[in-house]
């Protein structure tokens, strides 16, 4: 059986524009600079006390801890206004209803969101029994340390050379090459391409509709030099 793991923000979704108004908020809210829409999105992955570590590095951590509770605070009701939803990028729907109806792959996710935020948007994509296997920053250390995928392997059964990460940040590389799994990067996220390449991508793809292709690609060639 092949497990595919799939990065949430920046791959799944778009939601840059959420995160960047609940970043502005969090800082302006202590009176706080706030740091660039580059530098917001170099981030996107981490877990939020990770994340305030490397935003919020010249302050103390009782700053840091209050940045990540008015991020926290503000976030889901940013969410719900109309220009700031994070819609699915185009194709992705279609990408994981057809991986997740075929019978030789089970699918999972592992995020720095929140379980509540996961669960938003299954909810709101009635996706609901597509992932079997859900990771997220409440329950593991944040990317790219590989628990996230050590432990979607152990509650699957699914061996490294079966199992894949798709995802759009260096952390989501990272941690794949540290998990022992293939890892394959998509172009249309929040880092460089040319990142993600010198992180270990061992593959990448420029678009939705290439990802069946290239899974199979991947684990086909993985399982044959194992």
């Amino acid at each position: 059986m092949k497990l595919i793991i799939f990065d949430c923000d920046g791959t799944l979704v778009d939601s840059q524009h959420a995160i960047c108004a609940a970043m502005t908020y969090a800082f302006t809210s202590l009176a706080l600079p706030v740091p660039s829409r580059a530098d917001i999105l170099g981030v996107v992955g981490l877990s939020l006390p990770q994340t305030f570590q490397v935003l919020a590095r010249d302050h103390p951590l009782p700053v840091q801890l209050a940045l990540a509770e008015a991020y926290r605070t503000d976030f889901p009701g940013r969410r719900s206004l109309p220009d700031l939803h994070d819609p699915l990028y185009p194709g992705i729907g279609e990408v994981v209803t057809a991986l997740s109806e075929r019978d030789d792959v089970l699918l999972g996710i592992a995020t720095g969101k929140s379980r509540k935020g996961v669960a938003r948007l299954l909810e709101r994509e009635g996706w609901h029994g597509r992932f079997v296997t859900i990771q997220t920053a409440d329950d593991n250390p944040s990317k790219p340390h590989p628990e996230m995928i050590l432990r979607a392997m152990a509650e699957t059964g699914a061996a490294p050379k079966a199992t894949l990460m798709i995802g759009d940040t260096t952390y989501d590389i990272e941690m794949a090459v540290s998990a022992g799994v293939h890892a394959l990067g998509v172009t249309w996220g929040y880092h460089e391409p040319g990142r993600l390449i010198n992180a270990g991508a061992h593959a990448m793809v420029e678009a939705p509709d290439q990802l069946r292709a290239a899974v199979d690609a991947l684990l086909t060639d993985r399982e044959v030099a194992a």
